[in-house]
């Protein structure tokens, strides 16, 4: 068993690489569709633009975020924008600790049970394997035998199709980057994938 996700939905976008001028139609068609967890990855184009955009127009209600976090500044700079939500590549206890300091939810990211637990400690709420296909969802089943009840999403190669197979493992839902969303392409398209992802999770948890 896992405890509860803050968001309705337990999927986050991932916009890795998108600029301030697209993010607002994309966030838009992403709440539209039932979304309400989204990250925007600080290694994309002028990310404090639009994150601090991205939480003006859609902070009150959903959870807006920064991935790819290495660096307190960074958690300073998020926390400072109204952000909710960080997300990590790795385990780095002390800007886990600092960023749950600052009020922000914190995804860990982790492969192993030692990094897992390394990351609990710190206090992040949420953990994420990655790369979720790498390890597989026999990975996901032996780590929640072990865990405790934190959320624990799956990230990297997860596709509507795979998502249940991880699901049924003991994931409680994903973080969905290229199968998502790709730099540049058009909105339509961004919300024809939500809703594909969207009722494959409906699909594995009905």
């Amino acid at each position: 068993m896992s405890a509860p996700l803050p968001f309705a939905l337990p999927l986050i976008a991932i916009l890795r690489g998108i600029t301030p001028a697209e993010a607002p139609a994309h966030l838009d068609a992403l709440v539209e569709e039932g979304w309400d967890a989204i990250e925007i990855p600080l290694n994309s184009p002028d990310w404090q633009e639009s994150i601090g955009a991205a939480v003006r127009r859609h902070g009150a209600d959903r959870w807006i975020g920064g991935g790819t976090v290495l660096q307190a500044t960074q958690v300073d700079a998020l926390a400072g924008l109204g952000a909710r939500l960080m997300v990590t590549p790795n385990i780095a206890p002390a800007l886990i600790s600092h960023a749950v300091r600052a009020g922000l939810t914190v995804a860990a990211g982790f492969a192993t049970a030692t990094e897992a637990f390394a990351a609990i400690d710190a206090g992040a709420q949420m953990l994420k394997l990655f790369p979720a296909t790498t390890y597989g969802p026999a990975h996901v089943s032996a780590l929640r035998a072990v865990l405790p009840p934190v959320p624990l999403l799956v990230v990297g190669g997860v596709t509507p199709d795979n998502l249940g197979t991880f699901l049924a493992a003991g994931a409680v839902g994903a973080g969905l980057g290229g199968d998502l969303y790709r730099p540049g392409q058009p909105v339509a398209r961004t919300r024809d994938q939500a809703r594909g992802f969207k009722h494959a999770y409906q699909e594995a948890t009905r």
